[in-house]
């Protein structure tokens, strides 16, 4: 006896059924593999119309910056000792590199020679001089004997004429002694100030003329540093004020200065303040010429607003950064720049302090253009969706 098949339903029925599943399955994952594959379309097309760019808020921080210029290091007195007069060098009492005091003999122009011009000068002023008394006594009788009617008004008036040239030639003779006094002092070249010499130009025997440069002095105690400061920071320089100066063959010693001179103007051409600073050196070790950075101390500016380098952008117009608006755009903003600390930079203007700005990706961004905003890890910005891109996201 057969068994007998308690399914109701026919062998072939059910396998019509089976085949109908599995056909029913595959539709369903091709259409899920479809949807899928629209997606991932429709976010590479949000993509490419909102390109992604990082952004990073404005920072507000308090900047203590070192108003710090570069300058160098000059003589305060610095001469190029010449003759006075012509003559020939007799004595150099001094050389290169030897410190000397003020008033201290150099270089002797054959002062035997002046000797003598001034002994002759003295003697040809007492001749005059004599001169000039006897005329005057001789001019006296000549009155007196004018006055008893025996010389007449002719004879007066020629006495009185020579007596007159007399005591021009006297006050001549004066004078030229005074001259041959003078190149007598100025046959002993004296140092004008206190220093140390430089170059030597000349040597005994050399005859030498006037004008001719005979040594360089160089007063180096104290010794000034000159520098320049910007305009914007005129305001915070003051005479008196204390500097620290730096100086390359002494990298870790700072030397002690005091502000000195101030222009009272502002160098049109480089907008820059010229500054004057007086600095011990009774050691000598700091020489002119020497480049020189010079510390004015600290300065603090609170509130200020920064933004990383790479945000600004330097076109035609000026300096510009990208802030978003609106979440999902940006804004081109021209901005007015300060100083950089470690990065960052100052904004004078055109940004606020609730603002960000884009840090990445902003090379060939337009004023108004939508954008998908990332943080600098990469992750999205949370921001509402624009419509733009919830009509994408809906496609």
């Amino acid at each position: 006896m057969k068994a007998t098949d308690r399914n109701p339903i026919p062998r072939q029925a059910r396998g019509a059924l089976a085949w109908l599943g599995i056909r029913a399955l595959a539709v369903g994952l091709c259409a899920a593999a479809a949807a899928a594959l629209a997606c991932g379309e429709a976010e590479v097309e949000a993509e490419i119309q909102h390109p992604p760019v990082v952004v990073v808020p404005v920072t507000v921080d308090d900047v203590r910056e070192r108003i710090e210029a570069t300058g160098e290091l000059r003589a305060q007195e610095d001469a190029a000792i010449a003759a006075e007069i012509a003559g020939r060098v007799t004595a150099v009492l001094a050389d290169e590199g030897e410190a000397v005091e003020a008033g201290q003999v150099l270089i002797e122009l054959d002062p035997e020679r002046r000797t003598l011009e001034v002994a002759a000068a003295r003697a040809r002023y007492e001749e005059t001089t004599a001169a000039v008394a006897e005329q005057e006594r001789d001019h006296e009788r000549v009155k007196q004997l004018h006055t008893k009617g025996i010389a007449s008004q002719a004879r007066l008036d020629e006495s009185a004429t020579q007596l007159s040239l007399m005591k021009s030639r006297a006050a001549a003779s004066r004078a030229q002694l005074g001259v041959a006094q003078r190149s007598f002092e100025d046959a002993t070249v004296r140092a004008p100030f206190a220093g140390v010499l430089g170059r030597r130009h000349v040597s005994r025997g050399e005859f030498v003329g006037v004008g001719q440069p005979l040594f360089e002095l160089v007063a180096l105690d104290p010794i000034e540093v000159e520098f320049q400061l910007p305009e914007r920071d005129s305001a915070r320089v003051e005479e008196g004020q204390a500097v620290k100066i730096l100086v390359a063959p002494y990298p870790d010693e700072h030397f002690e200065g005091m502000v000195s001179v101030i222009s009272p103007t502002i160098e049109p051409r480089t907008r820059t303040l010229r500054v004057k600073a007086l600095v011990v050196n009774d050691d000598g070790r700091l020489r002119p010429g020497l480049f020189a950075r010079v510390d004015l101390g600290v300065a603090l500016h609170r509130d200020v607003l920064l933004v990383p380098e790479e945000a600004i952008l330097q076109r035609a117009d000026g300096q510009v950064v990208f802030r978003t608006k609106d979440g999902d755009r940006v804004e081109r903003v021209l901005v007015q720049t300060g100083r950089h600390h470690d990065g960052m930079v100052e904004v004078a203007s055109g940004l606020e302090a609730s603002d960000a700005v884009v840090t990445r990706g902003q090379a060939g961004l337009v004023d108004g253009v939508a954008v998908s905003p990332r943080n600098p890890d990469g992750t999205p910005v949370h921001t509402e969706l624009s419509a733009a891109q919830q009509e994408t996201r809906v496609r």
